[in-house]
């Protein structure tokens, strides 16, 4: 083909491409507008005095209809549709797509949560993961596009040659991801249930139908077109609640500007509680709480009759008073929900313990929200230097974590497959760090604006006269908001109240006093942030499992419908399974996700960038590198994570599992170290690759000028 020939042919690729993109700029413009009107409608009809549990509802069913309506119409069985969308999706709605599939539970409702319990700790959450699209960018995404295969598995056969690095590839796809989407459903089940007052399982099945409609019918092309959707869905609700409350409180429109004055307030207050003396007689009685279920860990039988004797005693006080209905029935609950056997009771008492323990300190345990690596002192005794060392390495640990997780984020890399060149995909990754950035950057505003209205407008308040959305969460999930006067003395104080990380975001509209619609709104925008990551998970896995085992090894001579077809099964079977484990109710989001990121950093990382910059990189040196980091990792979150640590019953104190101090969300830091030197060294000593994958190397390092 000539150089006239080659210009004709990007030029016109180049002018659809364009009026592609303006067409799409359109139907979402208008998707913008209506979404603007059923938010309208909702404040109007709640003005109005229209029940709450409608305006919820209505939220709810537009949006996944909405949804649903849009993987309908995006349904498809042809192949390149259904994996990379056609490779036809230009960069800036890509971008949109990848913001919102990033924009999962964790970053949505767990990023201003950790923010509010961790301060300046919880920074490196933000850090980590838009550095991570920087290294995306610079190191991965266009190199992978030119390549055009489907998924990072085909990426690994095609660099490295043969079945097994795709086999480990696909393995560590579906192990990683799987974690992943557990907590997303978690999420739809948590928002869901808030939404509508269904139970918690209930509402885990009820959202699970917005996503399975689109990862079933349409696959990639489907989702990719709903998460754009979804992205202008969660920002207008993230943005609406911050904006409001900044004017409420500071009388600005610049959250980002205005938030510093709030700042110098809650270190004021915090200063006061730190030396309240009811606070200080709440962390007492804490203490003695903590002191009691030791106690009763010596003797777990006796503590068992003891107890049910107490609580049988308590009803039948309440009774003979003739106490308010709501009292007698959760002194019920408690007889009905004891403990039936000793291990029951002693997992209860141990977590009595550890509960107390960790909330009888100041503020609650909580960090103080302007001071860097609250745990120490670095001018301090020995002790405190350590503990402020340890928080430092801990940080930068994470962030490092964080940033090598993201880069290598199966679901996040396919998404710039769908793209339609390689500068595209490079392109794409800018517009999706600024899409992700401005949700980060409101994250820590929106966490300081709601410890505002905490410490100064709910924290002294009488129990008795607690807002009502006190008493909503606690009756949804007590794990993320309780309230119990340990003192007796009928004030809440801050020691006494329970907020969990998980609750802040979706709160935050009723902690600040805003209308009800403002709250649904917020839960819309969690909903979708949960959903756009759950079908891009949902799709990464099916493929792994159809695409990249069964179809390219057990039945390689299947047709592309029947491929499709076989990634569509797959995708409700891992849905209802996933769903099964959310229902568990495993909470702090962020921990767990946390976790996948370093799996992924410590399986994929090395591996795919020595694949592209380092032509020596072998086939068995790849393996190698890939199976140590991820048992490196795996090793050390499974002997440090508690929940991981009681199932593989592992027993040993976590102090002699930890290296360095380093937490086990962290554990990619050294899985990754691991899999760079394995696989370095097992390549120097093993075959050099073939002059065909040289060949490919060369083709992602060094395009021709008429690539596609």
């Amino acid at each position: 083909m000539s150089r006239s020939e080659r210009l004709d042919r990007a030029a016109v690729a180049k002018a659809s491409d364009s009026r592609l993109a303006r067409r799409l700029g359109w139907r979402y413009a208008l998707f913008l507008l209506a979404f603007g009107a059923l938010i309208a409608s909702m404040a109007l009809a709640e003005k109005l005095g229209l029940q709450r549990s409608w305006i919820g509802a209505s939220f709810l069913v537009v949006t996944v209809a909405a949804y649903a309506f849009i993987g309908f119409l995006c349904r498809t069985s042809n192949e390149l549709d259904y994996f990379v969308a056609g490779r036809r999706v230009p960069a800036l709605f890509n971008g949109l797509a990848t913001a919102a599939d990033w924009m999962s539970a964790a970053s949505f409702i767990g990023t201003a949560g950790v923010l509010y319990l961790h301060g300046f700790a919880g920074l490196a959450y933000i850090l980590g993961w838009t550095g991570g699209y920087c290294l995306l960018a610079l190191l991965l995404a266009p190199y992978l596009r030119r390549l055009g295969q489907y998924t990072v598995p085909d990426f690994l056969q095609a660099r490295y040659g043969g079945r097994l690095p795709r086999l480990i590839g696909a393995g560590a796809v579906v192990a990683v991801s799987f974690v992943y989407v557990v907590v997303q459903i978690y999420g739809v089940g948590l928002i869901t249930s808030h939404l509508t007052g269904f139970g918690f399982e209930l509402g885990i099945f009820v959202g699970l139908g917005g996503v399975l409609v689109c990862s079933f019918l349409g696959g990639m092309r489907a989702v990719t077109w709903t998460q754009v959707a979804q992205y202008l869905v969660l920002i207008v609700a993230y943005l609406v609640p911050l904006v409001w409350l900044s004017v409420k409180q500071t009388g600005s429109l610049l959250p980002l500007v205005s938030y510093g004055a709030q700042l110098s307030q809650i270190a004021q207050r915090e200063g006061e509680l730190a030396v309240d003396p009811a606070e200080r007689e709440v962390i007492l009685k804490l203490r003695e709480r903590a002191a009691i279920a030791d106690h009763k860990l010596l003797d777990v039988r006796g503590a068992m009759a003891a107890d049910d004797a107490q609580r049988l005693r308590h009803v039948a006080e309440l009774r003979s008073e003739n106490a308010a209905l709501a009292r007698i029935q959760r002194a019920e609950r408690e007889v009905v929900q004891r403990p039936r056997t000793e291990a029951q009771a002693a997992l209860a008492y141990q977590r009595d313990s550890d509960g107390a323990i960790a909330r009888a300190q100041p503020l609650a345990g909580m960090a103080p929200q302007t001071l860097p690596f609250a745990t120490g002192d670095p001018a301090g005794d020995a002790a405190s230097k350590k503990r402020f060392d340890a928080a430092r390495i801990n940080f930068v640990a994470l962030m490092l974590c964080l940033m090598m997780g993201t880069a290598a984020m199966p679901h996040v890399l396919t998404r710039y497959y769908t793209t339609t060149s390689a500068p595209q995909a490079r392109r794409s990754v800018g517009w999706s760090l600024l899409f992700i950035t401005l949700l980060y950057m409101a994250a820590p505003a929106l966490a300081v604006l709601v410890k505002f209205e905490v410490l100064q407008h709910l924290v002294g308040t009488p129990i008795d006269q607690l807002p009502q959305w006190v008493s909503r969460w606690s009756r949804l999930d007590p794990n993320l908001v309780s309230v119990n006067d340990v003192n007796g003395d009928g004030i809440l104080q801050l020691g006494e109240l329970l907020l969990g990380g998980d609750v802040i975001v979706l709160a935050a509209p009723e902690i600040g006093g805003l209308p009800y619609w403002v709250t649904c709104l917020v839960a819309a925008g969690g909903l979708a942030a949960a959903l756009s990551t759950a079908d891009g998970l949902l799709l990464t896995i099916a493929n792994a499992l159809s695409h990249d085992i069964y179809f390219r090894d057990i039945h390689p001579e299947a047709s592309a419908a029947s491929r499709v077809i076989g990634s569509k099964v797959l995708v409700m079977v891992i849905a209802l399974l996933a769903a099964l484990i959310a229902a568990l109710k495993i909470t702090d989001i962020l921990q767990f996700v946390s976790a996948a990121f370093s799996l992924a950093a410590a399986t994929f990382f090395p591996a795919l960038v020595l694949g592209i910059f380092w032509r020596r990189a072998s086939r068995a040196g790849a393996v190698a590198g890939m199976l140590c980091g991820l048992a490196v990792c795996g090793w050390y979150m499974a002997t440090n994570l508690p929940l991981l640590r009681s199932l593989l019953g592992v027993a040993r104190p976590l102090a002699d599992c930890q290296w360095f101090g380093v937490d086990a969300i962290a554990a990619g830091v050294f899985g990754v170290p691991v899999g760079v030197a394995v696989m370095v060294l097992v390549s120097l000593v093993t075959a050099r690759p073939s002059a065909a994958q040289g060949l490919l190397i060369d083709r992602m390092r060094f395009p021709v000028r008429n690539e596609c």
